[in-house]
Order: structure tokens, then C-alpha cells, then sequence
């Protein structure tokens, strides 16, 4: 069931955000998190997400725009490099709790890197929600900046996509619709490499156990890649986002809480 679950997750994600430069890993993460520590589904879902990426590369990447690559996406690796330190330091602290408080006869701890993914997790839900936030468009003279934003949080919680691809729409004419998913696709995988050597000498632990669910997922959303390779349009599904914004806000009250870990 849980297998089934996640593969649903991935395919689905991953058919829909193909153009959208973002969503795989927003909804894959939570997914995983349900039945792993919340560094754990991090680090497996970064590893989904760059073999997604690689495989966007493959299909349209010789369309990416070379200029935005270096703007944004050398900020971004530099980002990447310090959200994943700061991730495995995070999840170090595996006897460090924030807070401990009690609810009847149960005891919650939240722990550091549940708090801080919590935040996260919230802050990016929240916005969704926002309309000033989806029309928000910065000025491209921005890009270094946030590169740097877009790849910190991408090392720290996966959580790039959003920040990318707001940047990325801001450059108008410059992109077409295959262009920015090649461009958005390069700059991922990028991220995706520099946080997963950052997480290396977490893997063994952090994937102990868990290689069926991570090949589930891989499968699944390698599929709905490639399905909505043959769809390529900007899709956009107001009530999913709402949905999806609503459940990232519960599990991200849950792990700040410490309800969820």
C-alpha cells in the first residue's frame, strides 16, 4: 500500500509539473515523509528528482537558455552546497529536541529538522494561497540572489521549484514554454547533485530499508515524465494547488508541532 501510494504521488507530480518547472518534489517529499523521518524523504526524493531531471534534459535540454544557466544557476549550486550542510547538521541532532510538551498522556519533541522543514513547508503552502505571490514576477537584475534563495532551500527541504520558476516567468519573451522547462530542468539537476553529495555521508542510514519505495517512485514518476514530455503546456489546476496547498500546511503544522517526524 504504501509502494502504491507513493508511485501515485510520483507519477502524478511528475506528469503535471513537467512545464510548470515545479511540484515533483513539493509532493513527493510530504508522501515519503508519512513513512520515514522527514530527512530521509529529503534525501530520496532529491535522488527521484534528479533522475526525472535527467531525463527532461534528454528530451528538451538543448533548448535551455545559456545565460539564464549562469545568472541563476551558479547561485544556485552555491546555494544547494549550504541548504545540504545545514540539512545534515540538522538531522545530526537526532537527541536535540526544540521543545517537549504534552497533550493528555502523549509527548511531542519536535526536532530541529522537522521544525525547520516545518517552516519551510508552511511559509511556501501559505503563499501558494496567496494570489499576490503566484502573480509575483521579480525583476531578472534579481537572478543571483535567487539562485542562491531557490538552491539553499533546494538543499535544505527540496523545496526549489517555486522560487525557480517564479524567476524564470519574470524573463518574459526570452523563454518559450520548452526553453524554460529545459532551463528550470538544468538548473534541478544541478541542485540535486550538489545537495545529494552533501547528504552522502547520511545515504546508508537514511536509505536503509527504503530502496523499493525510492524505486517506486523513481519508476513512476520517470512515466509521467515522459508523458507529459508528449503534453508539454503550462497546465495550471487552481483547485489541486489549493488541495495540495491545504494538506502541505497540515503536515507542516504536523511537524512543527512534533506530531509528525
Amino acid at each position: 500500500m504504501e509502494l502504491t501510494f507513493v508511485a501515485l504521488v510520483a507519477f502524478a507530480a511528475a506528469l503535471l509539473t513537467f512545464v510548470s518547472g515545479f511540484g515533483l518534489g513539493t509532493l513527493l517529499m510530504p508522501a515519503m515523509a508519512l513513512f520515514m523521518p522527514i530527512e530521509a524523504a529529503v534525501a530520496l526524493t532529491a535522488l527521484v528528482h534528479l533522475l526525472v531531471n535527467v531525463l527532461k534534459i534528454s528530451l528538451v535540454g538543448r533548448e535551455a537558455n545559456r545565460q539564464v544557466l549562469l545568472n541563476f544557476g551558479i547561485p544556485s549550486l552555491c546555494g544547494a552546497v549550504i541548504g545540504g550542510w545545514t540539512l545534515t547538521q540538522l538531522g545530526d541532532e537526532v537527541s536535540g529536541h526544540v521543545v517537549n510538551y504534552g497533550v493528555g498522556n502523549l509527548t511531542f519533541s519536535p526536532t530541529p529538522v522537522a521544525l525547520s522543514i516545518g517552516l519551510v513547508m508552511l511559509t511556501f503552502a501559505i503563499a501558494e494561497l496567496t494570489p499576490a505571490f503566484s502573480s509575483w514576477r521579480p525583476s531578472p537584475r534579481w537572478q543571483g540572489f535567487g539562485g542562491l534563495a531557490s538552491g539553499f532551500l533546494g538543499g535544505l527541504s527540496g523545496h526549489q521549484g517555486a522560487i525557480r520558476s517564479a524567476f524564470l516567468s519574470g524573463m518574459g519573451n526570452q523563454l518559450t514554454a520548452v526553453s524554460f522547462a529545459a532551463t528550470g530542468a538544468i538548473i534541478a539537476c544541478t541542485v540535486d547533485i550538489a545537495r545529494l553529495a552533501m547528504y552522502h555521508a547520511n545515504w546508508a542510514s537514511w536509505s536503509n530499508g527504503r530502496l523499493s519505495m525510492l524505486a517506486a517512485g523513481t519508476i513512476a514518476a520517470l512515466l509521467g515524465t515522459w508523458i507529459g514530455s508528449r503534453l508539454i503546456r503550462k497546465i495550471t489546476l487552481p483547485l489541486v494547488q489549493r488541495v495540495v496547498s491545504v494538506l502541505l500546511i497540515l503536515l507542516g503544522l504536523g511537524l512543527v508541532t512534533g506530531w509528525v517526524r
